[in-house]
């Protein structure tokens, strides 16, 4: 908003967001809204002229500037309002948390599911319809549940999808069983995330059992355009119990952990954190094992973060290191360029040899003799093939 001296004083961001995939990339979009009634009533013919949207994947905020503004927001105050909007045109309609999305053109739309109810007059509520709602221009389309266009991200909310869940975990083997017996009962964890996959996004949360102790038994991935729903059997810590972990790591800095991620790295389900200050801004990472919790690694980064988090595991004994299978090759001729390095804290050589143009990294803490060797000495190198240089592993 401070990029944007005009605007700042008029509007302020409104605390409906939505998390979308925007040309494969997954992005969290939300409106603006009037600062007052005043700054309403100054401002209301133009509308809204621009939106928020912040890149989940670099963290990049970008305030989108419109042609025409919007006109119907949360925010309005008479007949552009969007819940009377909605209501004027589809008064029979009992409508779902609605949510702010963008098509892959930028175009700002509303979304609006209207409720289904399956059991009685109100009883098991879902989604039956779609109604789809141009935030410039009013426009609106409605839509069966199962025509919406693909670019819709957010049919189900987030909170329906867990409770349609809970109510299966809970009732799957008939009411009585989940009041008395309660064989087989589960739930989903307190909280949730999302995921990118594909096209789509899909609410991501722990399945635990209604006895609510400290371990999960698998967690689940509901499609919010959908409601397709993928079980995942693997047991291992509750994400609180990862939070409290990765927390205790940075205790001294005082950050406080999001709801985590749950992604396969090196083969192991793993519980991905963001660790956040007091202002609420991202300062590190964290990777918690689910089924070994007390490994934990923190990195600035996510590459340094999982570099460390291998290496945990590595030194942990939950995963072997990689055989290197490459054969061992030799080359014998005159140096003709030494170039020195340092990486990591490590030294290394970068030697070119005559009638080769490969380039042989070797690294001067395995093999001391090279320092004996300069430009115009014959050398003979054994070395396994890289990718850009190759490895020596051995001088004659």
């Amino acid at each position: 908003m401070g990029s944007m001296v005009d605007m700042v004083s008029q509007y302020e961001v409104d605390e409906i967001y939505s998390q979308i995939n925007y040309n494969n990339r997954p992005v969290r979009v939300s409106p603006l809204r009037y600062a007052s009634l005043i700054k309403w009533f100054t401002n209301w013919k133009t509308g809204i002229p621009a939106y928020i949207k912040i890149d989940m994947a670099d963290q990049t905020t970008e305030l989108v500037k419109l042609s025409e503004g919007i006109k119907y927001t949360t925010s309005e105050h008479l007949n552009r309002n969007i819940y009377r909007h909605l209501r004027f045109r589809y008064p029979t309609y009992i409508f779902d948390q609605l949510s702010f999305e963008i098509d892959e053109e930028g175009v700002p739309y509303w979304v609006c599911p209207v409720k289904k109810f399956n059991i009685g007059l109100f009883g098991g509520a879902t989604v039956g319809r779609v109604v789809l709602c141009n935030a410039v221009t009013g426009e609106t389309t409605d839509y069966a549940i199962e025509e919406v266009p693909q670019w819709i991200d957010r049919a189900y909310s987030a909170d329906l999808l867990v409770e349609l869940y809970d109510y299966y975990g809970a009732l799957k083997h008939g009411f009585l069983n989940s009041v008395l017996g309660q064989k087989d009962c589960l739930e989903t964890t307190n909280g949730y995330n999302y995921l990118a996959i594909d096209d789509d996004v899909w609410v991501y949360t722990g399945v635990t059992s209604v006895s609510g102790d400290q371990s999960n038994v698998g967690f689940v991935l509901m499609n919010q355009r959908t409601m397709e729903t993928k079980f995942y059997p693997i047991e291992g810590a509750t994400e609180e119990s990862a939070m409290s972990s990765a927390e205790g790591q940075v205790q001294n800095l005082k950050y406080k952990a999001t709801f985590p991620l749950l992604l396969n790295i090196s083969g192991e389900p793993t519980y991905f954190i963001a660790l956040k200050d007091d202002a609420g801004l991202v300062k590190k990472y964290a990777m918690v094992n689910v089924q070994k919790y007390q490994l934990v690694a923190i990195g600035d980064t996510v590459s340094t973060c999982e570099s460390q988090y291998n290496d945990l595991l590595l030194t942990n004994g939950v995963k072997e290191a990689e055989k290197d299978t490459r054969e061992v090759q030799e080359i014998t001729g005159r140096i003709t360029r030494i170039a020195e390095s340092v990486l990591e804290g490590n030294s290394h050589y970068y030697i070119m040899v005559e009638g080769s143009e490969e380039i042989f990294d070797v690294k001067v803490g395995d093999l001391i003799d090279i320092i004996r060797y300069d430009v115009g000495d014959e050398v003979t190198l054994e070395y396994k093939a890289g990718e850009n240089v190759n490895l020596v592993v051995g001088l004659k």
